[in-house]
């Protein structure tokens, strides 16, 4: 379907693309991973022909290979409904249905060689509508909305007045609906909840065209991919795995381990034979200092030449060391981008964190949730999960205090101290930079000790001296954990903390959760995080969140 050869991309001396090459086949479902930065989204827009590479190619077979592409920006016209987008969508569907028609209408009046004519074209007309979708596209059209949770929504209501989740999942909708052979996902799962994930990943098991995905949902990747293509950051080249996203780090594991012992293998060796070029020269040295046996006036000679052979020997190693620090050299293997947060500074905190007591909110006549009593205890890491629009970000504004329930109490327990990452990042002043956010913190970090929590964070050199406005969200996510291990929290209130971060940081982030001693009450939808971290499960649905424990 698609092949390409030998791609690379420069944005001026910044090298993005270097050497790519791989097919996508008709029908498989790839996975494409990679740090941020490392040139994922590029490569789509290659494949699409939004950019061109600066040298390689991309063969299409056929040449008007239908290419479906949802990127990460979309664009809506101000003024648009709903109703017009999904029309637009699916105008070709349209016109074919309106030239069918066209032509059915001269049909029946037609004399014998005009019929011949406009069978012809009818036949034609009714081809494009079916694949179009024909007369089930909208039925189609239900299920793919319905799954995504648009079916409710008005479709006189302007685009511009949908969530930015309702409008990934709009847009998301148009291309299942049209299902071109190829579909190229970035980000598909962003502003998913658990229902319209796992609906998505039954959908795209049985898609019978190609997927190329990119995604940081690891659970998503292993339900959909049986292939991984991924881009390293430092190379700026790609490699081809077969099987999924945890069938890669499985292998990718284990290639580390034998590079490690393959590496410590051979430092090993170096110091042994350095520590031999030391005795070697160590003894030539005593032998051209050493005296004559007996008087034997060629016993000299007879030491210079056992010394001559013995530097000799020495020099040989020598020469064999520095064959392996060069040619034969096997590099130290390094983590790459990754996430080091360390929360380990925070005290114990109350044995009771959090009581909540007959909450209940309301919007107007709209309630979101009522009757809630629930704990939590110190040391429990608790994920909230529920349908967008339920009512979990309202809850840990009620928790926070930024919000009065409509009733109810919220009941912090002593010395709590509360640490909340939002989802909006509001918390971040834009003039300012990493640096003063954290000086401004935490009066008893000096500099040294602020650069080096940064430098944690991923944050080096100059990028400390970055305005706050002109950081990427994923590195305002990074900033604000680091504003919350500087205040030394306890309990910890993150609102969809994953969010913007690539695999390896979500992955540092759940390790470094796991060495910290207080609590957290999380809203996530990544489900290897649920899996890994969550002691708990607390669930909104119906008006009611209720506990459920992990199995």
């Amino acid at each position: 379907m698609v092949h390409l050869t030998n791609i690379s991309k420069n944005y001026g001396i910044q090298t993005i693309l270097a050497d790519i090459s791989f097919r996508i086949n008709s029908g498989e479902r790839i996975g494409l991973v990679g740090p941020n930065g490392s040139g994922k989204t590029t490569l789509l827009q290659i494949i699409t022909g939004q950019i061109q590479p600066d040298s390689g190619h991309v063969r299409r077979t056929p040449a008007h290979l239908e290419v479906g592409h949802l990127a990460q920006g979309l664009q809506f016209e101000p003024e648009e409904t709903v109703s017009q987008v999904l029309a637009r969508l699916t105008a070709a569907h349209t016109e074919a249905w309106n030239t069918m028609q066209q032509y059915a209408t001269l049909m029946a009046t037609a004399n014998p060689d005009e019929l011949t004519i406009l069978t012809t074209a009818y036949s034609q007309a009714e081809q494009s509508f079916e694949a179009a979708g024909g007369y089930l596209l909208e039925a189609r059209l239900d299920e793919v909305l319905a799954g995504l949770g648009l079916l409710d929504v008005p479709r006189d209501l302007l685009v511009k007045h949908l969530s930015g989740g309702q409008k990934t999942r709009l847009s998301l909708a148009g291309l299942l609906i049209l299902q071109p052979r190829l579909l190229l996902l970035d980000e598909p799962t962003n502003h998913l909840d658990v229902e319209a994930l796992a609906w998505l990943e039954s959908w795209l098991q049985v898609y019978d065209g190609a997927i190329l995905i990119v995604s940081h949902d690891r659970a998503f990747l292993d339900a959909v991919t049986t292939r991984t293509l991924v881009l390293d950051l430092q190379t700026r080249t790609l490699r081809d795995f077969t099987g999924n996203y945890s069938a890669y780090l499985a292998t990718i594991t284990h290639e580390t381990e034998q590079q490690w012992q393959a590496y410590k293998d051979q430092q090993a060796e170096i110091t042994q034979l350095r520590q031999a070029v030391q005795r070697l020269r160590g003894q030539a040295k005593m032998k051209r200092g050493g005296k004559a046996d007996n008087g034997d006036k060629f016993a000299k000679g007879h030491f210079n030449n056992r010394s001559t052979g013995t530097v000799g020997r020495a020099k040989n190693i020598e020469r064999r060391i520095e064959k392996l620090q060069t040619e034969e050299r096997i590099e130290r293997p390094e983590r790459q981008w990754h996430l080091r947060p360390n929360f380990s500074q925070s005290s114990d905190g109350a044995r009771q964190v959090l009581r909540l007591e007959n909450i209940a909110m309301s919007y107007g006549q709209s309630l979101l949730f009522s009757q809630v009593n629930l704990l939590l205890t110190h040391g429990q890491r608790v994920v909230l999960v529920g349908s967008n629009g339920t009512g979990k970000t309202t809850l840990l504004r009620i928790i926070t205090r930024q919000l009065t329930p409509t009733a109810g109490q919220v009941k912090l327990g002593m010395g709590v101290k509360l640490g909340y990452l939002s989802q909006e990042q509001e918390v971040l002043k834009p003039t300012s930079t990493p640096y003063e956010t954290l000086r401004a913190t935490s009066a008893t970090m000096d500099q040294t000790e602020t650069r080096n929590l940064l430098h944690r964070f991923l944050f080096s050199g100059d990028q400390v001296f970055v305005p706050n406005s002109s950081l990427s969200f994923g590195e305002r996510t990074r900033l604000m954990l680091a504003l919350l291990v500087a205040q030394g929290c306890n309990f910890l209130l993150l609102d969809e903390p994953l969010n913007h971060l690539d695999i390896p940081s979500r992955e540092q982030f759940e390790q470094a959760l796991g060495s910290f001693p207080g609590t957290v009450l999380a809203v996530v939808h990544d489900r290897a995080f649920i899996e890994r971290v969550s002691t708990e499960i607390w669930q909104i649905s119906a008006g009611q969140i209720k506990s459920q424990p992990i199995v």
